[in-house]
């Protein structure tokens, strides 16, 4: 199989149920940001320590649902084209590794700055991707449509990411910076 089809020259991509839409489609662009917070999940996993293989094993879990999100979103719903869709179990499952790890840490008492440990603030960085991408589902719903599953799914994982980066600070001993609002005069 080549890596090329040329059949994207023209500016349309193929969804998976058949049929083709233009690259600046709100769906593409959904899927594709999904494209690129699986990549910095990988980048974080570059940056884990070797005592880090239960993080390592999450990580690329993770990225296996990723591309079932990515695949959930390329297939219409009423397509006939078999594909693995989001479900409840998909979202409980993130509930029960953020509930895991909530318990490990101390209680979050104020805002804290995303950053600390390579992989705590590659993690940060994650979550944001991944609220950018929910937000590109909800934009995609309002023209498609799609599983609900999915758009639940990555609210939870952005709340696992946070927590994850919490996670890798704490396991570190790498202090939050807490977020101080600055006081300025009225003057």
């Amino acid at each position: 199989m080549k890596i090329y089809t040329r059949t994207g020259d023209d500016g349309t991509t193929g969804l998976f149920g058949g049929g083709r839409v233009p690259k600046s489609h709100p769906l593409i662009a959904a899927y594709g940001t999904v494209d690129e917070l699986n990549a910095w999940l990988g980048l974080a996993r570059t940056q884990l320590l070797s005592e880090e293989s239960d993080l390592e094993t999450l990580l690329q879990r993770l990225q296996g649902m990723l591309f079932e999100v990515g695949a959930d979103l390329a297939t219409p719903l009423d397509s006939r084209a078999r594909t693995v869709r989001i479900k409840a179990d998909h979202i409980d499952s993130l509930e029960r590794e953020i509930d895991r790890l909530e318990a490990q840490l101390p209680p979050l008492k104020t805002f804290i700055l995303p950053g600390g440990a390579p992989a705590a603030a590659t993690l940060h960085v994650a979550r944001t991707v991944c609220r950018r991408a929910e937000r590109l589902v909800v934009e995609a719903l309002q023209q498609e449509t799609l599983n609900p599953e999915v758009l639940r799914f990555l609210n939870r994982l952005s709340d696992l990411l946070f927590v994850l980066a919490r996670w890798v600070n704490h396991r570190r001993g790498t202090a939050e910076t807490p977020w101080m609002p600055e006081k300025h005069s009225t003057a």
